[in-house]
């Protein structure tokens, strides 16, 4: 069965507590049920679901997709509007001819102005945003297209 790398950036762990106006009441373990759900019967396929604070680790998880052919669906959260580490380490994930998936729960370009550029859209697959939990959702649906 395939794997599917499902990352998470900074403060996602948080959801369902933080800014529910905005993100949503959802918690990130029902999200990452979901995830798991939709990955097995959309696509056929495990998803690894994962969510870090830390951008090293980030880094390191897109290498290990890299290393293992495993496609990415990723919401970088604040690191995509900085994080040039984590830019290339993207890059090097379709660089591999792996899908890269940029999700956002929100969508960026109705938010502050500094929400509006992303360093990962460049490179990403596609990106998808502002359908709340559905983003992950149709995410996995893109991936599967992808895949055939």
């Amino acid at each position: 069965m395939t794997t599917v790398l499902i990352a998470n950036g900074p403060n996602l762990g948080r959801l369902g507590s933080r800014e529910p106006e905005k993100y949503g009441s959802t918690s990130f373990d029902a999200l990452s049920q979901l995830c798991r759900g939709w990955a097995d019967e959309i696509l056929g396929a495990t998803a690894d679901v994962r969510q870090t604070d830390d951008e090293s680790e980030l880094v390191g998880w897109m290498h290990q997709a890299v290393d293992a052919g495993t496609p990415v669906i990723l919401n970088p959260a604040a690191f995509t509007h900085y994080s040039y580490a984590l830019r290339d380490a993207c890059a090097m994930v379709t660089a591999a001819s792996l899908p890269l998936i940029e999700i956002h729960l929100t969508n960026p370009h109705a938010r502050e102005e500094f929400r509006h550029t992303s360093v990962i859209s460049g490179i990403a697959t596609g990106t998808i945003a502002g359908f709340g939990t559905d983003s992950y959702r149709l995410a996995i649906t893109a991936l599967a297209g992808r895949l055939g």
